[in-house]
């Protein structure tokens, strides 16, 4: 997937932008808050239908004005493809595919498949289960479709499960319509996690190896309720625990990605460039998944990325990103000697831009 034209009006700090990119590698040069990572996240946007921030539809508007628009110009798999996105404030988001709109907004999801390292990935490691459970749901959506589907369906007949238990409803048939529809998505939604963990954790391993030289044991394991049995049973079991507080405490809704560092838990006794050295594996070994599922090579976006590592860590980046085996690159730092030495080691094109309040000049 190579993204050769993005133009932008009024996208957060961006009043307007056309840009013409490299196939290969972009960098961003500008101090912080100059606007590189908002252009990143309107890439995002195409990809994902919304912000990298989660941030409201309408607060990615730019301030004083009454809508944003994005139109990315792709070729994916050697065919012209064209991706727009129109958000007017208090009206319907539009999010077009060579013109047409599309129905659902999750049937794009995995049309243009990308991977975004960025300082807010910290939330993985410090916060709470829900990150990750996005994470793991993310890069498998972006190459399974049915597996979206089934968390779609699952989502729903929770929702519906919990509107039973805050009204109290003592009355085990109607939870059961429910739980069934809940324990059967579960189940391949379940098998889905397992099947892409036991595949992605070598990877995410190699990666953090070739990172910290080896000189790091980390860890990274699944924790799900399914692991002790179906999940119909489980939620009969729990119901009446369920109904006094108010939700349901079972379920895939629950699972969890256990991050840790030599014996002990990441978030704990990782420093920040052990974090972040974490994070980039994580990410990277995202990227290595989808290229080796998906029916295209996808976008790689790095903001940020040498923040909070040392000189050791940011040569083996370096090393890494630099290589063959990605394809089209879009990278901001602060710093323009680590992007110089980033194109020199790619003899292939690459273009440099400099960022100065949501202005993109195209650098010598």
């Amino acid at each position: 997937m190579i993204l050769q034209q993005l133009s932008i009006i009024n996208f957060k700090n961006i009043a307007q932008a056309d840009l013409n990119f490299s196939d290969n590698i972009n960098c961003f040069l500008g101090n912080n808050g100059m606007g590189k990572s908002n252009l990143l996240d309107a890439i995002y946007y195409l990809s994902f239908c919304k912000s990298f921030t989660h941030a409201a539809d309408s607060q990615n508007i730019r301030h004083g004005e009454e809508f944003f628009m994005l139109q990315g110009t792709y070729e994916r798999n050697d065919m012209p493809e064209v991706l727009s996105c129109g958000i007017r404030k208090r009206q319907k988001k539009s999010f077009k595919r060579n013109k047409k709109e599309y129905s659902r907004l999750s049937d794009h999801i995995g049309f243009a498949p990308l991977v975004m390292v960025s300082p807010a990935d910290s939330s993985l490691i410090q916060g709470a289960s829900e990150e990750r459970r996005r994470f793991i749901d993310m890069v498998i959506s972006q190459w399974d479709k049915p597996y979206l589907d089934t968390l779609i369906r699952y989502n729903k007949a929770l929702e519906q499960r919990n509107t039973l238990l805050r009204q109290e409803v003592s009355d085990p048939m109607l939870y059961e319509i429910w739980e069934e529809q809940m324990s059967h998505a579960a189940t391949i939604i379940y098998n889905t996690r397992c099947q892409f963990l036991d595949t992605f954790i070598p990877v995410f391993d190699r990666f953090y190896s070739l990172i910290s030289q080896g000189n790091e044991s980390v860890g990274l394991s699944y924790r799900s309720h399914l692991a002790d049995g179906p999940l119909m049973q489980q939620l009969a079991e729990t119901r009446q625990r369920d109904i006094i507080l108010g939700y349901t405490t079972h379920g895939i809704h629950r699972d969890d990605m256990e991050m840790s560092l030599g014996e002990y838990p990441m978030k704990r006794i990782g420093s920040q460039g052990q974090c972040k050295t974490y994070l980039i594996a994580l990410k990277l070994a995202q990227y290595d998944f989808l290229a080796h599922h998906g029916n295209t090579t996808p976008i790689l976006l790095l903001d940020d990325l040498f923040d909070k590592l040392d000189a050791n860590r940011v040569e083996h980046i370096m090393q890494l990103v630099s290589s063959d085996i990605f394809g089209q690159i879009f990278i901001t730092d602060t710093n323009r000697e680590y992007l110089d030495r980033i194109v020199r080691r790619n003899t292939a094109d690459h273009r440099l831009f400099n960022v100065d309040n949501g202005i993109f000049t195209l650098m010598p």
